[in-house]
C-alpha cells in the first residue's frame, strides 16, 4: 500500500512516500521510498505542495498510485497545522482516498526507547510535550512552561528528552540526557528533532490496512490561536 504522509506541526515542512507491507510494521522499521524536508516556519503554505510533488516524482509514482494519506495533527501553531491538515484532506478527497491523522509528537516519540520526553516549540515561551515508554505515549500531549514541563516529565519517570524544545530551553531540561531514537529512522537525538512522516504512516498503518474509516481530522491546538477574530464594534450611546 502506497501512502503519502506529511507534517507541518513544527518549523519543518516534511513529506514522505511510504510503501506499507501487508501487515503493520513497527514505526522504526518504516523507510520511505522518497522524502523531503525543509525547515522554514514561515513558508509552509508555499513549500508543502512542491515537496509532495517532488517526493512522488523521485519515486516515479503518480497520485493515482496512492492508497491513502496521513497527516500530523499537532500539537503545533495554528497556521502551520492548518496548512498541513487542509492540504492533506483536500488532496485525499480529490483522489477519493482516506486521510488519517496522527499526533505529531508520536512521529518522534514512537521510535524512542526507555522513558523519553518529546518537547517542541509552542512559542510564547512554552513547549508542547508528551512522555513515552518504549515508544508508547503515556502522558500528553500538553502545553506548559519549560520548567513545568520538565517537572511533569520527571514525575512520569522520564530520563531523556528529544525534540527542538531541548535546544531552545537547555536550562529547563539540563538534567535530562538526550535520548536515542530507534534505528528505523536514524540514530541519536539529531534524528529525532522533528516529526518523521514515515513514522506517522507506520502508526496509521493498522487502520489503513484494515480499511477502517478515519477519525475526524481535528487539529491538536491545545490553546487558542494567537490571532483572534475581530469583535463587532460597540454601539455608541449618549
Amino acid at each position: 500500500m502506497l501512502v503519502l504522509a506529511l507534517d507541518t506541526s513544527t518549523p519543518a515542512c516534511s513529506v514522505a512516500l511510504v510503501q506499507l507491507p501487508d501487515t503493520a510494521p513497527p514505526p522504526g522499521a518504516t523507510r520511505p521510498l522518497a522524502s523531503r524536508r525543509i525547515v522554514d516556519a514561515r513558508r509552509h503554505g508555499e513549500l508543502l505542495s512542491p515537496l509532495m510533488r517532488d517526493a512522488l516524482a523521485e519515486a516515479a509514482v503518480t497520485p493515482a498510485d496512492l492508497a491513502g494519506v496521513v497527516v500530523g495533527l499537532g500539537p503545533g501553531p495554528f497556521t502551520s497545522l492548518r496548512v498541513g491538515i487542509v492540504t492533506a484532506a483536500t488532496f485525499a478527497a480529490a483522489l477519493g482516498l482516506t486521510c488519517h491523522g496522527v499526533c505529531s509528537l508520536d512521529g518522534i516519540g514512537a521510535v524512542t526507547s526507555g522513558r523519553t520526553g518529546v518537547v517542541t516549540d509552542a512559542r510564547r515561551r512554552e513547549v508542547f510535550w508528551a512522555a513515552y515508554a518504549d515508544g508508547e505515549r503515556i502522558a500528553g500531549p500538553a502545553v506548559d512552561r519549560p520548567d513545568r514541563a520538565a517537572d511533569l516529565l520527571r514525575a512520569d519517570g522520564v530520563g531523556g528528552v528529544v525534540g527542538p524544545g531541548l535546544a531552545l530551553y537547555p536550562d529547563a531540561f539540563a538534567n535530562a540526557a538526550a535520548a536515542h531514537a530507534g534505528t528505523g529512522t536514524g540514530t541519536g537525538a539529531a534524528a529525532a528533532q522533528y516529526p518523521d512522516p514515515a513514522v506517522l504512516a507506520a502508526l496509521a498503518a493498522p487502520d489503513l490496512l484494515a480499511g477502517r474509516a478515519p477519525a475526524p481530522l481535528t487539529p491538536i491546538y491545545l490553546r487558542r490561536p494567537d490571532v483572534a477574530e475581530p469583535r463587532p464594534a460597540k454601539a455608541v450611546t449618549g
